[in-house]
Formats: C-alpha cells, sequence, structure tokens
C-alpha cells in the first residue's frame, strides 16, 4: 500500500505558460530512478523542426537548480537526446531547447539525476552537476521551432511525488498575496489533514490559489480522532509564542463539542514520563509553521455541522481567528479511526499514558517495607539514617536457577558521600527523620533531609519492583563555601566485585585498579556494573540535565552531557580500588566554590543484579527461526518461534509496522495454526520515512526527529531538505529511514502502536535491534505485550557498542535497565566468541548474571564455547552453523527440567583439573549432560574430575559417552579419569549416566 495518492490534476498556469494546462501524475515506477531521478517533465512535440523550445514552470522546491544535471530522453529510441541548450534556469522554471532526433512524439526531461554512493545501507545521493552546453553556436537558427506542449510533471512514484504541498508559488504570486493584505502582519492558511503541510520556505501554490480563508470545513465522524492544520506564516516580522485558543463548536440543534477536545499537538500534551508539556512556538520570519490541531471529537454528539473559533496569537500581534465547521455525519469511527492513519487518527497516541501505571510485571512481585528494609524478588535493600542504601543483598543461589534462603551481602558498610572541606575535613549531618512519600507494589520512595551549619543535603530516593534504584541528591550552600572535593563512595564486597565491565573496561574479572576520567564528547559511560554472577549493582552518574544519548553509530552525534555536578569541568572521576576488606568505587567531582543558594544535584541510579532466576526450560524449548520463509519450511526446522524483521513483505518498513498488516495478521493467524509463535522487529531508533506521519512529526521541530546534517537517499534530500540523520535503508523497496532524537512523545506512540498490534494482528512479542528508549517505555511495552494473556517475548540483538563510533559503551552496561523484561540476548556482531575470554563470555554475552540466558551470531558462534552457558547460534542466520544438531543432542538427553551448573559455582560436581577448559553440567536424575570448552592457545588433554556422590551416580554402573553430533564431534567414549582430548577452540558435550 502506498503512502499517498497522487491525482491528476490540472492547473492553470499564470506567466510564461498561461496557455498550458499542467498535469502531476504518478510513474507508477516506469523508469530507474537511481539512475535518471525522481522527476521528469513529459514533452509532446508536435510539429516538425530541428530544434524544439521548452517553458516548464516547473515550480520546484528543490535549491540552486541551475546546478543539476537536465537530460532530455527521446521516448521512441529511451535514448538520450544529443544537443540540448538550456538558456535560463530558476525554481520556479527553465528554458531549454533540444534536437528532436526522431520528429514528433514524446520526451522526457529528467530534471535532478543523482548518483549514489556510499555503503547500500547508508548511502548518499549526490545530485549530478550540469555539463557545460553542447556548443555555445547550437542551435544556429530557431526560426522555425518546432511546437512543444508541456503535458505534465510525473515523479517515479506516489511516495515521490510534489504534488500538492511541495508545488512552490512563485515569488510574485507571494508577493502579490501580501500586496493585498497590507494589515497583516502573518497569515494563517487552514489546511486538510489529507494534505500535511511539508515546506517551511516555500508557500504552495495550492495556498495561492485558494487565497486567504478565514474558516476552515471539514467532514468527520462520530468518536474520531480529527485533525487539521493551521499554516503560519510571518510576513513583517518573527512570531513569538504562538498559541491557538478554541471556543466549543456548536450544532445549530443545541450540541457541543467543548473546548477542552481541542488542542495544539505543537504546543501542548503529554509527554513520555507523563509529564504536561507546554512548548513555545516561535516562527522566523518568512518561515512557514504547520500547528496540528487534534479534536478528539465524542461518540455520543449527534450528527450535524458543529461550528466555533480557533483563534492564533503571538506576543505583541493581532490575533487571527478561523471559523471552524466541522461536519459530523452518522458515522461512528471505531478506536477513534486509528485503522485509517493515512488521515492522521493516530496522531493522539503522541499523548497517550497508556500503561504509565507503575504496576508489577510478572515474574516480579509486590515490594514489601518493614522498617528501613524493603524486600523484592530475590533481593533486600536496607536503609541508612541519611536515606542511602546501608546494604543491598541478594537471595540467589550460584546456580542462577533457585533463590537461597542465605543473603549475599553487595555492601561491606553504607553506601555514602564524603563532602569534604578545603581544611581536608568531612562535614557532618545532621539527619532529620527519614521519611515515605509513597508505599505502592511497584514503587517506594521515601525521602530525608541532611544539614550542616554551611549545606543541607536533600535526599530523595526510589525503589521499583525490578530492582531499579533511584536517588535525587542536592547539595544546597547556607552560605558561600569552598570545597575541596564531593565524594560517592559505594564499597563493594569482595565476593560481590569479581567482574566489572563499563569505564572502558571489557567485560571480565575486575582489574585491583581502575582509574577513569570524563570523556563525554568521545565515550558514552557515566558509570559501571561491579558484580558476581549472583549479586551486583550497575550504578550511573548523572545530574538534573541528564538526557539519553543516541546510541550505536549515532552516539557522537547526541553524546552524553557532562554532568554539572560529577564532571565539575573535567575534575571529576572515578576510581576503584582495594581498601581494606572492601573493593570501593570512589567517585569524585573535585574542587570547588558554592555560592549561597547554589545548588548541586549530585544524581545517580542503582540496578540490583540479578534480576531473577533464569529460565533454563524456555532456553531449551523457544528455538527461534530469525527470517521471514515458509511456514512449513520453518515448522520442520524444529524451530518454534519466528522473528519477522523489517524489510519484509509482512513488515516492510522499519520501525512501522502498520502499512502491511493485513498481511501480517494472515501469516501470524497460519503460524498459530501451526504452533509456531510471531515476533516482530519493531524498536524506536530511526523511523521509517513511509510513516503517515512524517511531516506532522517533522513539525514538532527536534522533539521526534534528531537534528543532523542532512543527505541520504534521495527522498529525504528531496522532501526532509535538511536538518535530519539519515539512518538505515534498504534498497530493494527504498525504504529510507530517519534517526530519532532520544526520549520523546514518540515513545507514547509506539507504546499505543504495540498495543494495537497485540490485540489487532496477534504479535507474540518483539525483535529488538538495539534500544533508544529507557527502562520506562520498557516496562509499558512490557505490560501491553503481556495483556491479555499474551506471551510478549521479547529478545534484544546488539551488536558490540564498543568501538568510536558507539562510544567505547559496553552492549550489556549499556542496555541493562531493560534486562528485567527481556527474555533472551542476542549480542551478535564484533563480539567474536573465539578472541575473547569464558568471562567475556560470561558478563557481556550470556545474561545469565542478570537472570537471561542468550545466543550468538558473529561467525556462527562457537558452538562448543556457546554450550558452556546453554547457548547456540540462531537459524538460520550464519551459513555453516545449523543449530538442529545441537537441538537434536538437547532433546535426546532431555534437556527440558534438567538443572544448570556452570563452570562459576564452586561446587559444580564435575570440574576440569585445565582452568582453560571450563566445565558445566545440565543435571538429571541419574544422569547428566556435561559441556566442556576450550579456551587453550592449543589443542590440550584434560582430565573430569567428578563428585558422584553429589550427581547421585554410581560410579561402577556409570557411563562416559559423547554421541555423534554433525559439525561438533563424533561419537566416543570415555572412562573415569580417562583423559580427554580437546581440540583448541573446540569441546565436548559428554552425557554420564548409570547403565
Amino acid at each position: 500500500m502506498k503512502k499517498y495518492l497522487v491525482p491528476f490534476v490540472l492547473i492553470f498556469l499564470g506567466g510564461s505558460a498561461s496557455a498550458q494546462e499542467l498535469k502531476y501524475s504518478n510513474g507508477n515506477d516506469a523508469w530507474n530512478p537511481d539512475s535518471l531521478g525522481n522527476h521528469r517533465v513529459i514533452l509532446n512535440v508536435s510539429s516538425p523542426g530541428k530544434v524544439a523550445k521548452a517553458i516548464i514552470p516547473w515550480r520546484r522546491k528543490d535549491l540552486q537548480p541551475e546546478q543539476k544535471e537536465i537530460w532530455v530522453v527521446d521516448a521512441k529510441s529511451n535514448q538520450k537526446v544529443a544537443y540540448v541548450k538550456v538558456t535560463e534556469i530558476n525554481r520556479e522554471q527553465g528554458t531549454l531547447y533540444f534536437e528532436p532526433s526522431t520528429g514528433a512524439g514524446t520526451y522526457y526531461v529528467y530534471y535532478m539525476p543523482y548518483k549514489v554512493d556510499g555503503r547500500s545501507n547508508y548511502p548518499n545521493a549526490g545530485y549530478l552537476k550540469r555539463s557545460v552546453n553542447n556548443s555555445d553556436s547550437w542551435p544556429k537558427s530557431t526560426a522555425q521551432l518546432a511546437q512543444v506542449k508541456i503535458q505534465e510533471i510525473q515523479s517515479i512514484n506516489a511516495m515521490n511525488s510534489y504534488y500538492p504541498m511541495e508545488v512552490i508559488a512563485t515569488s510574485k504570486e507571494t508577493k502579490d498575496l501580501i500586496k493585498q493584505h497590507p494589515e497583516k502582519s502573518y497569515f494563517v492558511f487552514p489546511e486538510d489533514r489529507l494534505n500535511p503541510i511539508k515546506m517551511t520556505t516555500d508557500l504552495p501554490q495550492r495556498w495561492i490559489l485558494k487565497g486567504i480563508k478565514s474558516s476552515f470545513t471539514a467532514s468527520a465522524a462520530k468518536g474520531e480522532n480529527f485533525a487539521f492544520q493551521l499554516g503560519i506564516y510571518p510576513v513583517k516580522a518573527a512570531l513569538n509564542n504562538v498559541e491557538v485558543r478554541f471556543t466549543d463548536l456548536k450544532s445549530k440543534t443545541g450540541g457541543r463539542i467543548p473546548a477542552h477536545l481541542l488542542s495544539c499537538l505543537n504546543t501542548d500534551g503529554t509527554n513520555w514520563n507523563t509529564q504536561p508539556l507546554h512548548k513555545t512556538v516561535n516562527v522566523a520570519k518568512d518561515k512557514i509553521q504547520a500547528l496540528w490541531i487534534l479534536a478528539d471529537l465524542p461518540k455520543n454528539i449527534a450528527a450535524g455541522t458543529y461550528t466555533g473559533t480557533a483563534t492564533v496569537s503571538a506576543n505583541g500581534e493581532k490575533s487571527t481567528a478561523i471559523q471552524l465547521n466541522i461536519q459530523v455525519s452518522n458515522q461512528v469511527a471505531q478506536e477513534g479511526g486509528i485503522n485509517e492513519p493515512w488521515k492522521q487518527t493516530r496522531l493522539t497516541w503522541l499523548n497517550s499514558t497508556l500503561a504509565q501505571k507503575n504496576e508489577v510485571i510478572a515474574p516480579y512481585i509486590p515490594l514489601v517495607v518493614k522498617d528501613k528494609t524493603i524486600s523484592l524478588l530475590g533481593r533486600q535493600v536496607s536503609l541508612n539514617k541519611d536515606g542511602l542504601p546501608a546494604q543491598i543483598q541478594t537471595f540467589f543461589t550460584p546456580e542462577m536457577t533457585e533463590l537461597s534462603a542465605i543473603p549475599k551481602d553487595i555492601l561491606t558498610e553504607p553506601i555514602h558521600f564524603h563532602v569534604i572541606r578545603t581544611n581536608h575535613k568531612d562535614i557532618s549531618w545532621k539527619n532529620e527523620p527519614l521519611t515515605y512519600t509513597e508505599k505502592q507494589a511497584g514503587t517506594v520512595q521515601w525521602n530525608t533531609t541532611n544539614t550542616s551549619d554551611s549545606l543541607t543535603m536533600q535526599v530523595n530516593g526510589s525503589l521499583e519492583f525490578d530492582g531499579f534504584l533511584s536517588y535525587t541528591v542536592q547539595l544546597i550552600a547556607r552560605e558561600d563555601i569552598s570545597l575541596e572535593d564531593v565524594r560517592l563512595h559505594i564499597p563493594f564486597t569482595q565476593n560481590a566485585s569479581k567482574y566489572m565491565m563499563g569505564l572502558g573496561l571489557k567485560g571480565g574479572h575486575r582489574p585491583d585498579t581502575l582509574k577513569w576520567k570524563w570523556d563525554v564528547a568521545n565515550k558514552n559511560q557515566d558509570g559501571a556494573w561491579i558484580g558476581d554472577v549472583n549479586a551486583g549493582l550497575q550504578y550511573s552518574l548523572r545530574d538534573n540535565h541528564y538526557v539519553r544519548p543516541l546510541n550505536t553509530n549515532f552516539y557522537l552525534q547526541k553524546p552524553l552531557i557532562l554532568p554539572a555536578s560529577w564532571g565539575n569541568e573535567g575534575k571529576g572521576g572515578i576510581q576503584v580500588f582495594k581498601k581494606g576488606n572492601a573493593i570501593l568505587s570512589d567517585n569524585y567531582s573535585g574542587a570547588r566554590t558554592m555560592k549561597k543558594g547554589d545548588t548541586l544535584n549530585y544524581n545517580f541510579t542503582l540496578l540490583i543484579t540479578p534480576f531473577h532466576t533464569i529460565n533454563t526450560d524456555f532456553q531449551w524449548s523457544n528455538r527461534f527461526y530469525h527470517k521471514y520463509d515458509n511456514l512449513d519450511t520453518i515448522k520442520a526446522t524444529g524451530a518454534t518461534l519466528i522473528n519477522i524483521h523489517h524489510a519484509t513483505p509482512i513488515n516492510p518498513f522499519i520501525n512501522y509496522p502498520f502499512i502491511a498488516h493485513k498481511e501480517m495478521k494472515s501469516y501470524i493467524n497460519e503460524a498459530h495454526l501451526k504452533a509456531l509463535k510471531v515476533k516482530i522487529y519493531n524498536t524506536v531508533r530511526e523511523l521509517s520515512n513511509s510513516a503517515y506521519e512524517t511531516f506532522p512529526l517533522r513539525s514538532l521541530g527536534h522533539e521526534i526527529y534528531s537534528p543532523g546534517k542532512g543527505g541520504g537517499y534521495s527522498w529525504l534530500q528531496e522532501h526532509l531538505g535538511e536538518d535530519y540523520i539519515a539512518a538505515w535503508y534498504v534498497p530493494e523497496i527504498k525504504d529510507a529511514a530517519v534517526v530519532n532524537s532520544g526520549m520523546s512523545r514518540w515513545h507514547n506512540y509506539y507504546v499505543e502502536g504495540m498495543n494495537w498490534l497485540v490485540q489487532n494482528v496477534g504479535i507474540d512479542g518483539i525483535y529488538l535491534d538495539d534500544v533508544a528508549f529507557d527502562r520506562t517505555t520498557m516496562k509499558r511495552i512490557k505490560r501491553v505485550l503481556t495483556k491479555d494473556g499474551h506471551p510478549g517475548i521479547i529478545d534484544l540483538h546488539s551488536a558490540n557498542q564498543y568501538n568510536k563510533s558507539d562510544g567505547f559503551n559496553n552492549s550489556a552496561n549499556l542496555y541493562m535497565e531493560h534486562f528485567p523484561y527481556l527474555n533472551r540476548l542476542w549480542f551478535g556482531e564484533y563480539f567474536y566468541y573465539d578472541k575473547n575470554s569464558p568471562d567475556f563470555f560470561l558478563t557481556e554475552v550470556s545474561g545469565i548474571p542478570f537472570g537471561l540466558m542468550g545466543e550468538m551470531l558473529q561467525d556462527g558462534g562457537n558452538a562448543w564455547r556457546g554450550m558452556i552457558y546453554g547457548m547456540t547460534n540462531r537459524m538460520p542466520w550464519s551459513d555453516g552453523a545449523d543449530p538442529r544438531p545441537i537441538w537434536k543432542a538437547w532433546d535426546n538427553f532431555g534437556m527440558q527440567g534438567s538443572k544448570m551448573i556452570g563452570y562459576w559455582v564452586e561446587n559444580n560436581p564435575v570440574k576440569s583439573n585445565n582452568a582453560n577448559v571450563p566445565v558445566t553440567i545440565y543435571k538429571k536424575d541419574k544422569s547428566v549432560l556435561v559441556a566442556l570448552a576450550s579456551w587453550a592457545n592449543e589443542d590440550t588433554k584434560i582430565k573430569l574430575n567428578i563428585d558422584w556422590k553429589a550427581l547421585g551416580i554410581d560410579p561402577a554402573k556409570a557411563t562416559i559417552t559423547a554421541a555423534e553430533i554433525k559439525n561438533f564431534q563424533p561419537a566416543a567414549s570415555f572412562k573415569d579419569q580417562e583423559e580427554i582430548t580437546v581440540p583448541k577452540g573446540k569441546g565436548w558435550m559428554l552425557v554420564i549416566k548409570e547403565k
């Protein structure tokens, strides 16, 4: 389904083309745009002559058309005409002479040809420079010119058409309009929702033809999410603080649409965090600003015409009233008309608060508060008198498959601040009582005030059911004061700080000492994760100006904002080192002065890991097939769950899965009949240009789309023009995406859209390819995906973020706030499973320290090393790395119900005598599957040390066998204490069981 329909329209033109009729039409993809461009003029030569002259009133929106190439092509021969001479060219019209090489007939003028350069998925269209005329002496004579009719202007397809809102008015037409209304300092152009305002520097010719109107009339259905536009155009000076006020709309029979049901999307709404949003709209002189007006029409009103007023005002300017006439039919719109999104009925989603209530999401349990201790799933937080954590404990077993009654302490002493005077002495605090301000099942909040003679420290804390602990700490000067330092100390126990990632470190064993300084321009890092498999903390240092940066290869275009408190103009930093019995994370900000009344925000967040136990049975039974394919073909592989990427017939457009939804629903219905589940690619980071709401979203400035240098594929350059970041592009369907700006009302739309897909299309979950939204949005998504018993399965894919363009972050560290709601990880490209240590696998890839399990991608993964963490690669993604033989081995053993005991578990009953060959087992009654893999630099021989009693197996009756597994291992059998040869980079799967 195409985005817009382009009618064949006749427009009578003035000026040099007054005798011609110009038609805009759809070329139905009749030529190759990447060779000839997206636009052409169709000329008809109707008389003989060696020279034809064409005056083309093309009304082009592109700048500097005189620099762009022009080709004339003979329709009969499909060859370029050799002789072409351009004598005049500007945005309004062009005059050219050409040789009608085959006489009378049709000729095409391609006036914006381009060449695509760059990577296929990140192309850049470069418009060809106009070549020099063939000869200044040609034509020799123009006495007998062939007659030429400008038949029509044609775009390659409807999507690329400029008609009607990008056909510019001429300079004279615009000046004449202004002269006709000398009393007006600005114009207001009412416009229908089906014609989104697209240009910001030129009036569309459509508005010249319509003239200035003081009323707007449109039709709508009962209960419809109705929308229309007001185009604001200042002609004398810039307008500041443009607003729209509404009256009630009334019918002659006494019906009423209350004014509060109308709003301006550009000035007012509800933000992604449920906070009211009011935006100041300023419009520069000679610029056009679209104001989108939303009217939520009641379902129960009577049919009829409802009349009222929208009044536009600006600072120091006379108001402009537009009479509104909304003709409400007897038809009732279903769900506000959201099934017709081309009518902009889904713009109301931008202000949605759906699923915002912080209700507990399974498998989590309600928070329980007892005095100063708060309990949650598998964890417990005790508060100190200053409001900071006195102790944080976890109750997960080392295997990560169960909860324990014995807690594991994360801290050696309370987390605390050192606020140090210039005399090197800490400020002493008087602690006021700690007060709980909220006690809900999903959220507990508290505050306290700590005071001294010189400073007040206001502490506000919040703990959520998933283990997210957030602190707002305000340091307020009661008098002028100089400080040597402000430091936050997080003292970890040694057995809860074995591993670390972040602050420039790849995941693995924590070093004895680390020193780090802020470098937000280049590094997306403001904290780290420190922990063990069954206990840890991720912390992040922030202030009140924190804005989520862009991620992946867009980080450098919108990096972290240096927190004024922690960064302190580069004086701040972090060091991690051993101090007594603790591993101390010392977060310092350096010397500074504060004036009386100054406030600094030393905010920080903590994520208490793990989030829940690992679900091994889900891992064994849910086998992903990551490709759109024939359902019977997929079923035959043994896969159970299909991931549908974008750029497929049922999900063609990236992060906008609403256009082929009927085809998607049909596919999913059939899949369900075959006991298969279907998840779709849909996330927030970039958005397809096929979104119906593209131009309404552009009218919101940088709220939805990130600022940038433009460029990219031709559609983006021709219709967006400038100020955007070109993102992923699919050549086969010419889907060109634009980067989102970060947290915005688009996340409200995203949640609503996901809910619609669950309820109307039946998706079983989503596949996330990197994530550009926060944990609040993730919680909302999980709620709508699991509503009414839907499975709501979410898996997250990421390429390794540890590189320059991604800000040298660790994918697991970057996305950890989302981990509580995921079902599986797929940390793939550039993780290089053959080149990294077991502890890198454990911390950065497997997900196990966080309650997750994963899969591999890069180069097909390493099947032997993957089995140490219960991972395979994903079908059918990697050539030569088919997981089906391993799936079969799982089934033959009976992995369902087995207990996974990893090499990291101290009392693992099966161990290798070589530290470079770790062992993980999958234990059942009287049988166990043993996975071993080598990280040794060469082929090596190992022996297994087996605790037979712990396995519950009589060694006298035991067999140790390796079944043949294609591309994995040959069949073999071994005896207890027999040496096993393990090839470099490979391993074995052995089954030990009683005869």
